[in-house]
């Protein structure tokens, strides 16, 4: 068991989405609400968020990819600090942040990455 703790305290977020082609979307949110049972949370135009086990699996129709991605949040008090900590490429051109303080960025084998403050009057959704 590693007990370490970086300097620049990340921890998991509460969001997980995986960014699905436009042509597989319905598919995969029938998928996860009828045959694994996860109850619908949150319906956006392009997004329906299910509870998985108090995270929100976000299920998101991306219209010009051709394959699926998966995308976890992070938390940081101090995400500018907690990138340069990880060492890992800025990728903030991926999607707008809005009103959310944080980065884009992603591990070595590509999965998108979103580190960023924490608080209830920043958006919830990734």
């Amino acid at each position: 068991m590693n007990d370490h703790k970086p300097p620049h305290a990340i921890r998991p977020g509460q969001n997980i989405a995986i960014k699905v082609p436009l042509h597989k979307w319905a598919d995969t949110v029938a998928f996860y609400r009828d045959k694994i049972g996860l109850s619908v949370t949150r319906e956006l135009e392009s997004s329906t968020g299910f509870d998985f086990n108090g995270f929100t699996l976000w299920i998101d129709r991306v219209p010009h990819q051709s394959q699926v991605d998966v995308w976890l949040e992070l938390f940081s008090d101090d995400p500018s600090s907690a990138l340069a900590a990880l060492g890992s490429p800025p990728r903030d051109e991926l999607e707008p942040l809005d009103s959310v303080t944080g980065h884009w960025t992603s591990d070595p084998a590509g999965v998108v990455l979103l580190v960023r403050k924490s608080g209830k009057d920043q958006s919830e959704n990734s």
